[in-house]
Formats: C-alpha cells, structure tokens, sequence
C-alpha cells in the first residue's frame, strides 16, 4: 500500500494536521499566529545549516527552530513588543536562511519545495519520521493539557495550581519545533503557520469546550489533506497550497454556519 505515492502523501498529511490540531488551538488561543511563523522561517535557515554541514535536515530545522522558541520566549518583555519581535526575527531568519542557501554550492536544493512543501514525494522514511513527530507532539500535549490549559487561561491561576506558566511556554515551544521540523518538507515553511491557525479557527465557531475545539482542528485538518491531496491530482495544482485553500473554504463555510446558528 505504501508504494502509492497518493497514499504516503494523503497519510502524511493526516499526520501533519493531527499533530498541528492541538498545538494550534493554543496558538490561536495564545493569539501566537506571529510566533508559528517566526519558527516555520527559522526553519529554512536550519534546512540550509543542515546541508551545508551534512546533517539530517529534520535535525537541522528541529535544532534551529527551538533556537528560535527558546529566543522568543527569553526576550519576551524586554523592553520590545512582542509583535515588533517576532516580525524581526520571522523575516530575519527568512532572510538569513535563504543567503546561506546561496552559499551551498555543490549541493542540490529544490528551494521551492521548502519554501510551499512537496507532499507528493514523501518517501517511506519521511513518512516513518512524520508520524514518529506527529505521535510524539500529540502524546506531549495529552501529558501537559490541563496544565497548558490553566497556563493559558490564567497565568495567576497557574501560579496558584502550582504550575511554572514559562515552562508551559516551554512545552508549546518544542511541540511547536517538532511540527515544524517534520512538516517543513510536506508543505514548506511558507505554509505552516496556515495548518496550525485555519483548522482551530475553523473549528472555534461551533465548538463548546477546548477539547471539542482541539478534536474538530483534528478533523478539518485532515478532510483538509485529503481533499487537497485530491485536488492536486485532479486539477494538476500545487499540493501543498490546494490542502491550506481547502482549509481555508472550511474556515469560512463553518464561520458563516455559526453565525447563522448564533442568530437562530
């Protein structure tokens, strides 16, 4: 079964959207849309250390985008705006990572696919990694839900639990990295903010608590992979872009029947 390319890539992209499922309720609830870019685009320059150094690119972009985590959460009200900080660093490691590629020379790189991702050749190894990322993030925010849950709603609240609001902070940090890392090659780090943010939003209107809210992400991001995944091969489009476009006429149909439910 696995040596049909539609089907490594369809089971890819499930992985992908069950992992970002969770993780991006938080980032919408957090409002931290600006912080899941600022990783995916430090991801390229990992990519390109990877290749320059002749390492894993997994390894590469997990290491450079928990750089960037760790970066963000230290400089975090220091005296510069939390926006102003994350458009530099997003932009700048965007920037600095797309030099370094240019100083790869001897080395091929197909910039574009990790720039808007190539799902469609994912091999059995990228598959075995992706699902080994994606199980490992979903067991993380199983193990930290309540804790990250209270974090996010009341830091006060937290401290009072006895919970450490930075380590929370922490935790989301490296799931977040590990998304990243394994989902840069399926739909590139231009796109994967938009998998972590439009299914949980998509999914907000009609949802009553945050568990049904996480599970409808879940949902939605996968009918998202599948249907884009199809797409692309019906109507010779970009994979990657035709998943976040189906994601994103999810997030308007649901927003529209909320509202009418809401007026009802």
């Amino acid at each position: 079964m696995l040596d049909d390319f539609v089907i490594r890539a369809t089971l890819a992209g499930i992985a992908v959207a069950l992992a970002a499922a969770p993780l991006g309720s938080f980032v919408v609830w957090r409002r931290m849309a600006f912080f899941g870019d600022a990783t995916a685009h430090a991801a390229v320059l990992g990519v390109a250390l990877a290749l320059g150094f002749g390492v894993s690119v997994f390894v590469g972009a997990l290491g450079v985008a928990l750089a960037m985590g760790l970066l963000v959460s230290t400089l975090t009200g220091r005296g510069v705006g939390m926006d102003s900080l994350l458009g530099v660093l997003s932009h700048a490691a965007l920037a600095f990572g797309l030099v370094a590629v240019s100083f790869l020379h001897g080395v091929r790189i197909d910039l574009m696919a990790y720039l808007f991702g190539d799902i469609l050749a994912v091999g059995k190894l990228d598959l075995a990694i992706v699902w080994g990322g994606a199980l490992l993030v979903i067991a993380l925010m199983v193990w930290r839900w309540s804790a990250l849950l209270t974090a996010t709603l009341n830091e006060d609240l937290a401290y009072a639990a006895g919970l450490n609001p930075k380590r929370e902070q922490l935790v989301l940090t490296l799931a977040l990295a590990i998304t990243v890392a394994v989902a840069i090659k399926l739909v590139g780090a231009l796109l994967i903010a938009a998998l972590l943010i439009i299914p949980a939003s998509a999914a907000r209107p009609l949802a009553r608590t945050p568990e049904a809210m996480a599970l409808g992400a879940g949902v939605i991001g996968a009918v998202s992979a599948v249907g884009g995944v199809q797409m692309s091969l019906l109507f010779d489009t970009p994979t990657g872009p035709s998943i976040v476009c189906l994601a994103a006429v999810i997030f308007a149909l649901l927003h529209i029947v909320g509202r009418m439910l809401r007026r009802s």
